[in-house]
């Protein structure tokens, strides 16, 4: 795919995954252009800062708005290629405290995103999506449950007249992003507090920002080869919560054991068997191909997955000792 002739619109780019998305994208691939669309101002003009601002010739620009506001994305999205949605609230706790909010931005914001591609007939739409969309059990994950299906039947809305793609991008925990463990123990760990552990026995995914960045570039290209309403999910290893505790503390500090907070599993799935029934096994990664597909669709080609039972974290085939780990983590 020639990036160069792309005009790409990055929707919440200025959270974690987005600003270390924009940094992969521009030094690798170059796109002719590059928008991004989030609603903190602050964030933005310190991230469009780090290019040069807004116009002198340069290619990426900002765009201020809201995804419950359907005209901002409207006109967002004029003249657009490629959309990357990965715009959402993501906090377990706070979705639950919060659930109209919830609701509003991971489930109508999306449903916004979808109506305004289908109108300008965008290339490529991409969403962002989580191990904990997989048979949820909190709010969140619920919210973006919906966002998947959402995504993967928006390709019925298409018609004979536009070319649209939907996909969705399904992975775990990302290293050192924001709001995850790694940052919030560095902070208890720096002020000698007590880490809080909610079950040791506790397995996760694990995926460092770089690798989730490019796995989602690599989906971009790829979508050429499918028909649309596709899931990826790359290749992960699994951690044991104990072990990266033991990574980031070096035994500097204690834990206390708190348990399981509303929602929490002591396993993640990225896949469940029932999905395994349609996945295929790639050269990417796994490829969930939709079930009872409504538009025109042609099985796409692979090996079929070893995990018969599911893609669990307890039931990887590769867990990170405490020095790979560390390594993820620098």
């Amino acid at each position: 795919m020639d990036w160069h002739n792309k005009t790409l619109l990055l929707i919440g780019g200025t959270g974690s995954f987005g600003s270390a998305f924009i940094k992969c994208l521009t030094g690798k691939y170059q796109p002719g252009a590059l928008r991004i669309f989030s609603r903190d101002e602050h964030k933005q003009t310190k991230l469009l800062n780090t290019y040069a601002g807004v116009g002198d010739g340069n290619n990426v620009s900002g765009f201020i708005g809201d995804i419950r506001d359907k005209d901002r994305l409207m006109m967002a999205m004029d003249d657009v290629d490629i959309v990357i949605h990965a715009a959402a609230l993501k906090q377990v706790q706070s979705c639950e405290y919060n659930p109209f909010e919830t609701i509003k931005t991971n489930i109508l914001g999306s449903m916004n995103i979808i109506e305004c591609a289908l109108a300008h007939n965008v290339d490529k739409v991409l969403a962002i999506s989580t191990d904990k969309a997989v048979a949820p059990l909190n709010l969140y994950g619920a919210s973006k449950m919906c966002m998947e299906r959402l995504f993967v039947h928006a390709n019925n809305y298409r018609g004979a007249n536009r070319s649209t793609k939907f996909c969705c991008t399904r992975y775990g925990n990302v290293a050192d992003s924001r709001g995850t463990i790694v940052p919030v123990w560095r902070e208890i760990l720096a002020k000698r507090g007590t880490i809080s552990i909610t079950n040791p026995k506790a397995t996760r995914f694990w995926i460092k920002m770089g690798d989730a960045n490019q796995f989602v570039l690599d989906v971009v290209e790829a979508m050429d080869l499918y028909d649309g309403g596709e899931i990826f999910v790359p290749r992960m290893a699994s951690v044991n919560i104990m072990t990266v505790y033991h990574a980031i503390t070096d035994g500097l500090t204690t834990f206390n054991v708190t348990g399981d907070r509303i929602g929490d599993k002591v396993h993640e799935t990225l896949i469940l068997p029932e999905e395994i029934k349609h996945t295929i096994e790639t050269n990417l990664g796994y490829v969930i191909y939709p079930e009872e597909p409504h538009w025109k669709y042609d099985i796409p080609e692979g090996d079929q997955p070893a995990y018969r039972d599911g893609y669990r974290s307890d039931n990887n085939v590769q867990f990170l000792n405490k020095e790979e780990i560390k390594e993820t983590l620098h």
